[in-house]
């Protein structure tokens, strides 16, 4: 950081424009100054005409008075980032100005004309959107890093962590991020040239590497994930479903394994889990009489299952 005292001046000037009601402490906080020394940061800019207002009490603290030219809107890359995930999964908190998409949001509300500023802004603090509970916010640094290697076409070395708990790494190159249903996945192909779809909420660490690769051509990443999503992970799943192919496609989702006729009544579906409970759960969705071959943790997780459920029903009265 510039020491400069003209340098700390035009920062504290963007930490009161950013930060309405700012207390000196704070400032000096970030400043990495004394409180005597914020203050005299403050001074300097009303010297040069600039109306830095105080007020006093619980909720007071430095704001920038009307009829000053705001600068244009700058956003750091993490706030850049967090709007664009905030627009694409709606579930970031744009009300919390200490979350990266609530800052940048606050900068574009302060820029706009007063009458419509305030709008936004009641619409801002006083909106309680229901929460998604099946999303998870992946990390924008880690998202950002990802999406770097994707645009330019770099290998990438990331640290996965499963659902079980298992961790590895490994070198992959990235092929695209999709947002599917609240959550962020990267599609991308293994040094061992297998193609998979992992969870950007679960990536503990990634460096894009000065290796690069040619995607696929014509790429529908969104196609390709939804074929992937099942594949690769720790435990098998294999079912054997009561029903012509036709009719298990229609319900169900790519996600769980792929599909193929057994015979003109009977379906076979192969994938693989993280969590054998949750793919237990989709399968007691399907309209139609089916068997659990393999494998073993998927079997197990479904006798217990029914079981809850027969524990749920009680003794049959008649």
């Amino acid at each position: 950081m510039d020491t400069s005292p003209t340098a700390r001046a035009l920062l504290t000037l963007e930490l009161v424009q950013s930060h309405p009601g700012i207390t000196a402490a704070q400032l000096a906080d970030k400043l990495g100054v004394t409180e005597r020394a914020a203050r005299r940061y403050v001074g300097i800019l009303r010297e040069a005409d600039i109306p830095v207002e105080s007020v006093r009490g619980r909720y007071g603290g430095y704001r920038v008075g009307r009829g000053v030219r705001l600068a244009p809107v700058r956003f750091s890359a993490a706030e850049a980032l967090a709007l664009v995930m905030a627009v694409l999964d709606g579930h970031h908190d744009a009300s919390d100005p200490d979350d990266p998409a609530g800052e940048a949001l606050g900068k574009l509300v302060r820029a706009l004309p007063e009458g419509v500023a305030t709008q936004a802004e009641v619409v801002r603090r006083t909106t309680a959107p229901a929460p998604d509970r099946a999303a998870a916010r992946p990390d924008p640094a880690t998202t950002s890093v990802l999406v770097d290697g994707c645009a330019r076409h770099r290998r990438v070395r990331l640290t996965y962590r499963s659902e079980a708990g298992s961790e590895w790494e490994q070198t992959v190159e990235p092929w695209s991020v999709v947002v599917r249903h609240g959550r962020w996945y990267l599609l991308c192909r293994t040094a061992r040239d297998d193609v998979r779809a992992y969870r950007v909420d679960r990536v503990r660490a990634a460096e894009v590497l000065d290796e690069p690769f040619a995607p696929p051509a014509d790429l529908d990443a969104v196609a390709v994930l939804e074929e992937h999503l099942s594949v690769g992970w720790e435990y098998a799943a294999e079912v054997l479903i009561e029903a012509p192919l036709d009719d298990v496609a229609r319900c169900v989702s790519p996600a769980l394994g792929r599909l193929a006729a057994v015979d003109a009544g009977t379906t076979r579906l192969v994938g693989s889990t993280s969590n054998p409970w949750w793919f237990a759960e989709q399968l007691v969705r399907l309209p139609r009489p089916y068997r659990v071959l393999g494998g073993p943790e998927l079997r197990a997780t479904t006798r217990a299952l029914g079981r809850r459920m027969l524990d749920a029903a009680g003794e049959d009265d008649t």
